[in-house]
Order: structure tokens, then C-alpha cells, then sequence
């Protein structure tokens, strides 16, 4: 296959796996999730189908460090009437319309009383927010602010048909055993009812690094993880300290699959070998990137990065948590992302990954001076001139940093030059025992 026919090849590979990953995404849409009850379950049933996870169920009331497992809420369906009996609201039709753990409600009220417990968007007033009540017991509904602006004072009729009582919370999890024990760790959050960036679209991404990374050869072990948000994240790590110490790298990935970024959150440690991977594969494949310092705010990598467990985990995005006007609102649907979208954030983890596996540090067989490379045909012609003089520079940089002390990582970023065409030099020079393994 030429290079012409193999570029084409993976772009149209690229747009079958976006499709298949936005579908994922539109069954999963309806879905209402939150951070426990069967919408988590029936998200990852149907994972199930083509991701061989573990389920797990942790009792309510489970303490995990400075938390508690909490009530599981079940969301069965919410009205609002008005006085004749016509229907202004349907979770049936739009769950962010209930304050998720809500608790179950059936009474009539003036619109006045009402107003206290009416979440609206004055500032986009044809949006509903997506709106949480965790750990305070109360009750809510969403409403877009035109909507309510407009209805009159009278009496109304609430009814919300929850449960909240012990229960459990419920997660996923896939272990791909590697080479060796050491492990990447890659997490995503399954906790948000219907919103598609945020984030249905890291659910799609992280399912599609799962097939490829079950069916692909391994060095490391992999250890992937469908969790609530916060919650899910702190009982995970709350129950499974004895892994910690063999986890060497960890993303986390949410908000992949809109048209901005890609964004990347360095871990706590700042110089990780996961946040130079990333850094170094967005430097050369994608030229709106963007790369920010760690903060103790965002999604679960604040816990994976809390002082006492301190792994080394990034965030991965597209656009930033926050900084998206149709973040939390229902704006947030499956117009917003894209099968592209989530197939480029698919393809720049895939490259990281890659990176992680293929990295190594080599000793140079022929360290006094140059070998002659002429002789053993590594200046014979490769492809156009441009790639020629890079590859007889991509050797030339192995050759002279390949001392028992730089990686194949190391040797990229000091030449300013792809991962790939480091990799691709050293397996040549290898095949020649100009190379050999520190």
C-alpha cells in the first residue's frame, strides 16, 4: 500500500470509528444517569455488549476516606401542570428537567412558593441547566427562564415520582493484563443524565480505546474505569490502595467530542512522563492545543491527584469544563459533538498510548564516532526528499543520545521531531546492531 492509498485508508478507518462512537453515544442519550441507579446500570449493560466490564455494586453507607457511599435515586418520571390541568413539563421528555436527587414529591403550590424551587438560565433563557442535589436533601426542577418568565401567578402542581433509600453505587471496570504489572489507568465519568459532550462523548472514546487495546499487544497492563463522578473515584481509590503503587501513568477523559482544543491538564506532578507524552503528541499533531498546569478543580483526576495518593494522572479534553456556553445545559446534546471530533480525540489518546508502549532507553553499539551508515543502506532514499533528510536526521539523533540515559521521548523532544520518526530510526538502527537495549 502506498502512502497515498494508506492515508486514505486511515481516514476513512477514522470516520468508521467516529460513527460508531456517536451511535454509541445517541443510545445512550436518552439515559437518566446520575451517581447512582439504574441509569449507571443500564449505561453499562449496554457497554457490555462490546466492552467485557466488570460490574461492581458498593453498599450505601460504605465509608470511603472521608465520605460516605450515598442513597441510590431512581428517577421514574416528574410533571408540572399548571391549574387546567395542562402539562408545562416532562421528564419523560427532557431529564435535565429534574434536579437530579430530587427528592420524590406530589403537591400543588403558588407560583411563588414554586420560584423557590425553579432552577432557571436568565442569561440563555431558551436553555435548561442541568442542576444537583446530591448531598442535600431538597427537591428541583429546570426550566428554561423564558418559560418561566412567562408563566402567571396561580396555583401549580408538582409531581416527581423518585426513590432515594440504600442502596448502591455501581461501576465498571476492564483490566487488560500487559507484559508487566504496571499499569496506565484511564478513567471517564458515567454520572451525567442527557448531556453529549459532557459526557457521553468520553464514555464513546474511552469504549473504542478499550477494543483497540484488548485486541492490540501490551507491554503495560491497562486498567479502565466507568465511575460516577468524585463519588465514584474516591470509592474506587478508598478500595483499592493496594493498586496504587503499580500505576505508572493516567488520563482522565471528558468533553472529547465537540470541535475546540484539544485541552490538557497536566497532572499534579507537572513533569509526569503522561503529561510530556501528551504535550509532545499534541506539539505535532495538533495545532490548537492548548496545555495548562495542574488545579485542585475539574473532574476526578483532583482525586487521583489528592496529596496522599498523588498518581500521575492528566486530564484530557477538547473544550475546557466551564469555558463552554453549552456546558450544563441542555444545549449539551448530540448536535453539539460530532463523529470527527471524537474520532481525532480517539486518534491523539491512541498516539499517547502508543507512546507509553514503545518508549525505551537503548545504549549505542558504536559510540566512536559515527558508524558508517552508507555501507548498511540507512541513506538509501526514503520517500520524498523532506522525509529523507528527516529520517537521516531522526538516526543521526538516536545514534548520538542513545547513551544509556535518554528515551526514545527524551531523544523527540530534544530533536523537535515526532515521536514516531525517533521510533521508526531506532528500530532500523536496531535491525542493524547499531542499537541494543540499556
Amino acid at each position: 500500500m502506498n502512502a497515498d492509498n494508506a492515508s486514505m485508508q486511515a481516514a476513512s478507518d477514522g470516520t468508521r470509528a467516529g460513527e460508531v462512537m456517536y451511535a454509541l453515544a445517541e443510545r445512550l442519550f436518552p439515559l437518566c444517569r446520575s451517581i447512582t441507579g439504574h441509569g449507571v446500570r443500564q449505561t453499562l449493560e449496554i457497554l457490555r455488549e462490546t466492552v467485557p466490564l466488570t460490574v461492581h455494586e458498593v453498599p450505601s453507607g460504605t465509608p470511603v476516606f472521608d465520605w460516605v457511599v450515598p442513597p441510590e435515586w431512581n428517577l421514574r418520571g416528574a410533571t408540572l401542570k399548571d391549574a387546567t390541568g395542562a402539562t408545562l413539563l416532562d421528564a419523560g421528555n427532557q431529564n435535565l428537567h429534574v434536579v437530579g436527587y430530587s427528592l420524590p414529591a406530589h403537591r400543588t403550590l403558588s407560583r411563588a412558593e414554586l420560584a423557590e424551587h425553579v432552577f432557571t438560565l436568565p442569561d440563555q433563557p431558551d436553555l435548561i441547566p442541568y442542576r444537583t442535589s446530591y448531598y442535600n436533601e431538597t427537591w428541583g426542577l429546570c426550566l428554561p427562564h423564558r418559560q418561566w418568565e412567562s408563566l402567571p401567578d396561580g396555583e401549580y402542581e408538582v409531581r416527581i415520582d423518585a426513590d432515594l433509600k440504600p442502596g448502591h453505587l455501581t461501576y465498571g471496570e476492564l483490566l487488560l493484563p500487559g507484559q508487566t504489572p504496571e499499569e496506565v489507568l484511564l478513567t471517564t465519568h458515567v454520572c451525567h443524565p442527557s448531556l453529549a459532550n459532557d459526557n457521553l462523548s468520553g464514555i464513546a472514546v474511552l469504549a473504542r480505546l478499550a477494543q483497540w487495546l484488548a485486541e492490540a499487544p501490551r507491554r503495560y497492563t491497562y486498567r479502565l474505569l466507568f465511575i460516577p463522578g468524585i463519588i465514584g473515584s474516591i470509592t474506587w481509590l478508598a478500595t483499592h490502595e493496594e493498586v496504587l503503587p503499580r500505576i505508572r501513568h493516567g488520563l482522565v477523559l471528558a468533553c472529547v467530542g465537540d470541535a475546540a482544543g484539544p485541552t490538557y491538564k497536566r497532572s499534579r506532578r507537572g513533569n509526569a512522563t503522561i503529561d510530556r507524552v501528551v504535550e509532545h503528541v499534541l506539539q505535532h499533531a495538533a495545532p490548537h492545543r492548548r496545555v495548562e498546569d495542574f488545579i485542585p478543580y475539574g473532574y476526578d483526576e483532583r482525586q487521583f491527584c489528592s496529596p496522599g495518593i498523588n498518581l500521575p494522572v492528566g486530564l484530557f479534553m477538547r473544550s475546557k469544563f466551564g469555558e463552554f456556553p453549552e456546558y450544563h445545559t441542555s444545549a449539551d446534546n448530540l448536535a453539539f459533538i460530532r463523529p470527527e471530533h471524537l474520532a481525532s480525540s480517539f486518534d491523539w489518546l491512541q498516539r499517547a498510548l502508543l507512546v507509553l508502549e514503545r518508549d525505551a532507553v537503548y545504549l549505542n553499539t558504536n559510540p566512536k564516532c559515527e558508524p558508517q551508515l552508507g555501507r548498511r543502506g540507512l541513506y538509501h532514499a526514503i520517500g520524498g526528499d523532506a522525509d529523507r533528510v528527516r529520517a537521516q536526521m531522526a538516526m543521526l539523533w538516536v545514534l548520538n543520545l542513545s547513551d544509556g540515559h535518554h528515551s526514545i521521548l527524551d531523544i523527540a523532544v530534544r530533536a523537535g521531531l515526532p515521536f514516531d520518526a525517533i521510533y521508526v530510526a531506532a528500530e532500523r538502527l536496531r535491525e542493524h546492531r547499531l542499537l541494543e537495549p540499556a
